[in-house]
């Protein structure tokens, strides 16, 4: 049974979404999205003695929605989950980020070593990579077309209010578009209806162009990348030169799954994440 508690994490108030008891395992959503994604993964790891954390990240549907882009960097975010692991009085715990979730917990594992034991990266980017990634891979700016668009004000909020938006995102860019029934779909638009949630996951992507503070060092625990090959989004590039950043890594690619990968191969995603936590578990 998922049961939520609310955490004062310092910058935000998190709602936090939790299945099962033992180990902790901790995960973070991406755009746009919130703790609902993991609902398949929550279920595995309880049934397999885990404790399932899934924190709806700031500006996302339960979760306080602070004002001003800079409120949502990269570093603010990733401290907003130490204090959610630190409410777990555990030591440290694998963290596993989908999208979004993924630079926060590479970001989270640099300014917080000692909470993270390691990492599971789901088809998301390592901010610093990514950046010359999208200097050098007119593949992947092609890609990233909607990220220059969120950078217009007003505009991106406007397209994504549109009936139906949400639907049409998922399904045209899922290889399973039927997992995103109207019984799905009514999930996210209702965690995107709340008041200034719209404007805060766009946030991101804005204050991903701002200064940030820098890290307190490099990635220096076991990583292991998950990635859907028919990414809409996140070419396989990303994966080109990513242990330069990420030097304990190892990549399980899955071919049959796009962006939405943890939703469409939950199976296999759930088996690699049971497989590589049991080998680990005290």
């Amino acid at each position: 049974m998922i049961v939520h508690r609310f955490i004062d994490a310092g910058g935000a108030r998190l709602h936090v979404a939790e299945e099962g008891s033992g180990p902790p395992v901790v995960l973070l959503h991406g755009f746009p999205e919130f703790w609902f994604s993991w609902r398949a993964q929550m279920s595995a790891l309880a049934a397999a003695g885990f404790r399932a954390v899934a924190p709806d990240l700031r500006g996302y549907n339960e979760s306080d929605k602070p004002r001003g882009t800079g409120s949502y960097r990269a570093s603010l975010v990733a401290d907003d989950v130490a204090a959610v692991i630190r409410s777990l009085g555990a030591g440290p715990v694998p963290v596993v980020g989908h999208d979004w979730g993924a630079p926060i917990a590479y970001r989270l594992a640099m300014d917080h070593p000692e909470l993270v034991s390691r990492l599971f990266i789901l088809n998301g980017p390592h901010l610093a990579h990514f950046r010359k990634l999208l200097l050098k891979s007119a593949a992947q700016r092609r890609r990233s077309g909607y990220i220059f668009l969120f950078q217009l004000p007003i505009l991106p909020e406007l397209r994504l209010r549109r009936p139906g938006t949400l639907a049409r995102l998922f399904r045209r860019t899922s290889t399973r578009p039927e997992l995103f029934d109207d019984a799905v779909i009514a999930e996210y638009e209702r965690a995107f209806a709340r008041p200034g949630a719209l404007r805060a996951a766009i946030s991101y992507y804005r204050a991903a162009r701002l200064p940030d503070r820098r890290p307190r060092g490099g990635v220096t625990c076991p990583t292991l990348v998950i990635w859907g090959m028919k990414d809409f989004a996140l070419g396989p590039e990303c994966l080109e030169g990513l242990d330069r950043y990420v030097p304990d890594l190892r990549i399980h690619r899955i071919e049959g799954a796009s962006h939405w990968v943890q939703q469409e191969a939950a199976d296999e995603v759930n088996a690699v994440l049971l497989r590589e936590l049991g080998a680990a578990k005290p």
